[in-house]
């Protein structure tokens, strides 16, 4: 009777982080969400060629307060593979596309709490004739409906470049609110969020049911 209580409690708390892990972070597989003017799909791995070209670029690394990436394609495209293949809990990353199907960047929610029901977002527009047009906002945009309407995380936050005014302008376009400096490595960014409550208020609609391999509209704000 001992163990059996014991073995219930194991299968109850095993249960829960299960039920818990689902909904923080849901299945992506084959899903395709579809805003104004991008579709946010699952990643694969052709999109290696286009990522090699943007992760080597001087200009996109600045602008994302990292480096380039100094290995060659043929590693970049292998450890692509490995990254395809395991799953990781703790961040999403999608592949921007076009309506007509043109791979133009990447966006991701990473660093999953789910004590605190957050996690950080990050975008990068990699082609540059899609710049200064409105596809990060909208993605941004598709990305947190999604987020919102989707898992039980309640809060969306940021950090970009101080001096990246552009991309400020873009996240406020979205819904993002400016909350603090913040200093890293020597550099200073800005820390800019949204809550679920907030994202509601502001006339965004969670959307109803369709499973994550099926395509998720996001109404026009």
């Amino acid at each position: 009777m001992y163990w059996e209580s014991i073995n219930f409690v194991l299968f109850k708390k095993a249960y829960n982080r299960l039920k818990n892990h689902t909904a923080i972070r849901p299945s992506i597989a084959g899903i395709n969400l579809i805003g104004e003017k991008v579709i946010l799909r699952e990643k694969k791995l052709e999109d290696a060629v286009e990522d090699y070209v943007w992760r080597r670029d001087s200009e996109l690394s600045e602008l994302d307060a990292t480096r380039p990436i100094s290995m060659s394609f043929t590693d970049y495209h292998r450890y692509t593979r490995e990254e395809l293949r395991y799953d990781s809990y703790y961040s999403v990353r999608l592949a921007v596309d076009t309506l007509d199907g043109t791979h133009i960047g990447n966006c991701m929610y990473y660093d999953i709490n789910d004590r605190r029901l957050e996690a950080e977002l990050g975008i990068m527009i990699g082609n540059r004739d899609y710049w200064s047009q409105g596809y990060g906002s909208d993605a941004v945009k598709t990305l947190i409906d999604y987020v919102f309407s989707y898992t039980h995380l309640t809060k969306i936050y940021l950090h970009t470049l101080e001096g990246n005014l552009r991309a400020r302008r873009s996240f406020e376009k979205s819904g993002l609110i400016e909350i603090r400096k913040v200093k890293r490595s020597g550099k200073s960014f800005v820390r800019m969020e949204i809550i679920k409550e907030d994202w509601l208020d502001c006339g965004q609609k969670k959307q109803e049911g369709p499973q994550p391999e099926e395509s998720i509209s996001r109404k026009p704000s």
